[in-house]
C-alpha cells in the first residue's frame, strides 16, 4: 500500500472516529492500536542477507520471557535465543539482541531495518502477514484460558474443582478477558465472539506488558481471565498451582520467526536451516529443556538472580559494585569478566591453581594482602585490585578508553608479558599496537604457530592465543546482553 493510500486510510478511520463519537457515549467509545497499525507500520527497507552478511552481524527483537531470552545467573538463556545464536553461528556473523516488549515496536522496527528477525514464540496470523513474512513453523501449540480454581480447591474433589470452572467456550460470553495489545489473542477472542454468538469482552493491556505478567494477575486475583500459549500457561501452573489451564480456545497454531516481507534470501536461508536443525536432536533437546521441565523452570521462576523474577544477575552483585566503584569502573564489566572466569561459583578451581570468584592465583592473592580466596570479598578485592592495577599499566600507552579496556582484559587473562609480544609483531607487520581487534588480537592469536613465537622480537614464546582473544570477545558479549536487562 502506497503511503497516499495509507494516509486516505487514516483520514477515513478519524472521520468515522468522529462521526461515530458525536452519536455514542464517549466513555463506550474505543479505537484499538490494530485499527490504525497498518498506518504506522512502515514499508520495509531493502536489507536482505547479503547486506547482512556485510554488516557482520544479525539483528534479532527478543522479549525477556521464559520462552524467549532471559538471563539466569549471569547467563543468557531462552528457546529463542538459543536457536538465535545457532543460526547467526551457521551464518558465521555476530548476534547482536534487542529486547522490546510492545508487538507494534516489534513490526515498526523490524520495518525500520533495526531488526532482521523477530524471534518471539510468534503466533502466525493473518493480520500480521501484512506487515512480515514468517519462516516455516518451530512448532505448533493451542492457546488456552488461564482462570483460577476456586479458593478452597485443595479440599474439593477433582469433579467438584471442574463443575466450579469455566469449560465451555460459550460461558465467555460477557466476560472480561485480560490480553496484549496487538497480540494474536486479540484476534483470536474476537474470532471465538463470532463462533459462540456472543461478544467477550477483550481488554487489551499495554504493550510492554508480557503475558506471563497478566498470567501473574490472574493468579493473585487481579484479574479473572486471560488467555496464553499452552507451553506458556503450563510452564506458569507448575509457579501458580491455583491457576488452571485446560480449557481451550483455539486449534493448534503455528510458531514461527518472523522477517521483512522484501527479505526472500534471508528467509530462505532461515527455512533452510530450521529443516536441518529440526532433523536434529538439538532442536528437541532445546524444547524439552525450555517448555517440558517444569523443576528447572521452577528454580529459574524463584531465584533471584534471573532477569525474568529477581533482576539480580548473582548473589555478589553488591560486593562488584564496592570494588568496582572504588575504581570508578563500570560493574557490569568486571560482573562479566567474573562469569567468564568462574560462572559466579566462589569455589571453582583451576587446573592451573587459580582460585574463587575472579581465579586468583595465590601469588596475587598474596600480593593484596588476601588470606583466604575462596572468599568472595576478599577475591573480588584482589581481583579488582589487580585488574585496574593492568588500567594504570596500560593507560599511557593506550590512549583510547575502551581499546584501554580491551588491553586490560586481555592481560588479565593471559599477562602483560604475551599481550607486549603481540603489540611488538603488530608494529613489525604494519599494523597498530594500540588497537585490539584485528590487531594485537590477530598476533596473539598468531603466537601459536612457530612464524610468529619464534620471531625475534617475541620475548615470551609460544602462547594459546585464541583463549584470551575470545576471552574479550566474551565478556563484552555478556556485557552488552547485561546492559540490555539493567538498562529496563
Amino acid at each position: 500500500m502506497s503511503y497516499l493510500n495509507k494516509l486516505l486510510s487514516f483520514v477515513v478511520i478519524l472521520l468515522s472516529i468522529a462521526l461515530y463519537s458525536c452519536n455514542s457515549n464517549p466513555s463506550e467509545t474505543e479505537v484499538t492500536e490494530i485499527d490504525t497499525l497498518e498506518f504506522r507500520v512502515p514499508d520495509p527497507v531493502n536489507f536482505d542477507l547479503d547486506k547482512i552478511l556485510e554488516r557482520g552481524s544479525l539483528r534479532v527483537l527478543m522479549d525477556n520471557t521464559s520462552a524467549t531470552y532471559f538471563l539466569y545467573k549471569g547467563e543468557s538463556m531462552g528457546f529463542e535465543y538459543e536457536l538465535a545464536t545457532r543460526f547467526a553461528a551457521f551464518l558465521d556473523i555476530e548476534l547482536e539482541i534487542e529486547i522490546e516488549k510492545d508487538f507494534e515496536e516489534f513490526l515498526i522496527k523490524i520495518n525500520q531495518g533495526e531488526g532482521d528477525i523477530i524471534c518471539h514464540n510468534m503466533t502466525v496470523t493473518k493480520e500480521r502477514q501484512k506487515h512480515i513474512s514468517f519462516s516455516d513453523p518451530q512448532y505448533f501449540v493451542r492457546q488456552v484460558l488461564v482462570q483460577r480454581k476456586p479458593e478452597d480447591w485443595r479440599n474439593l474433589k477433582a469433579h467438584e474443582i471442574e463443575n466450579r470452572l469455566l469449560r465451555n467456550q460459550v460461558e465467555l460470553i460477557g466476560q472480561e478477558v485480560y490480553v496484549r495489545k496487538n497480540s494474536s489473542f486479540v484476534y483470536r477472542l474476537k474470532n471465538l465472539s463470532d463462533e459462540i454468538g456472543g461478544d467477550i469482552i477483550v481488554v487489551e493491556q499495554l504493550g510492554d506488558i508480557d503475558t506471563e505478567s497478566i498470567i501473574k494477575m490472574v493468579a493473585v486475583g487481579e484479574i479473572d481471565y486471560t488467555i496464553a500459549d499452552e507451553d506458556i500457561a503450563l510452564l506458569n501452573a507448575t509457579y501458580y498451582p491455583d491457576i488452571d489451564v485446560k480449557t481451550p480456545v483455539s486449534f493448534p497454531q503455528q510458531i514461527a520467526w518472523g522477517v521483512r516481507k522484501n527479505a526472500p534470501n534471508l528467509l530462505d536461508t532461515i527455512n533452510i536451516w530450521l529443516r536441518k536443525i529440526k532433523a536434529t536432536p538439538d532442536h528437541n533437546y532445546l524444547y524439552k529443556k525450555y517448555f517440558l521441565n517444569s523443576k528447572d523452570f521452577l528454580k529459574r521462576a524463584e531465584s533471584d538472580y534471573s532477569s525474568i523474577a529477581g533482576g539480580n544477575i548473582s548473589p555478589y552483585d553488591e560486593l562488584i559494585k564496592k570494588y568496582a566503584d572504588k575504581y570508578q569502573k563500570e560493574w557490569l564489566k568486571v560482573a562479566a569478566l567474573i562469569f567468564q572466569e568462574s560462572r559466579f561459583d566462589p569455589k571453582t578451581k583451576s587446573w592451573a591453581g587459580a582460585i574463587g570468584l575472579m581465579q586468583i592465583m595465590p601469588r596475587t592473592g598474596r600480593k593484596y594482602g588476601v588470606k583466604d580466596l575462596f572468599d568472595p570479598e576478599q577475591n573480588i578485592m584482589a581481583g579488582t585490585s589487580h585488574l585496574f592495577w593492568l588500567y594504570d599499566y596500560w593507560k599511557e600507552e593506550i590512549p583510547d578508553e575502551e581499546e584501554l579496556e580491551k588491553f586490560m582484559f586481555g592481560s588479565y587473562n593471559v599477562g602483560q608479558g604475551h599481550v607486549r609480544d603481540a603489540m611488538r609483531l603488530a608494529e613489525k607487520y604494519g599494523k597498530d599496537p594500540a588497537k585490539w581487534d584485528d590487531n594485537v588480537a590477530y598476533f596473539l592469536q598468531m603466537k601459536s604457530k612457530p612464524k610468529y613465537y619464534k620471531d625475534p622480537v617475541v620475548k615470551f614464546g609460544y602462547c594459546r592465543g585464541e583463549e584470551p582473544v575470545n576471552y574479550v570477545k566474551h565478556i563484552y558479549y555478556h556485557y552488552q546482553q547485561y546492559r540490555l536487562f539493567m538498562d529496563r
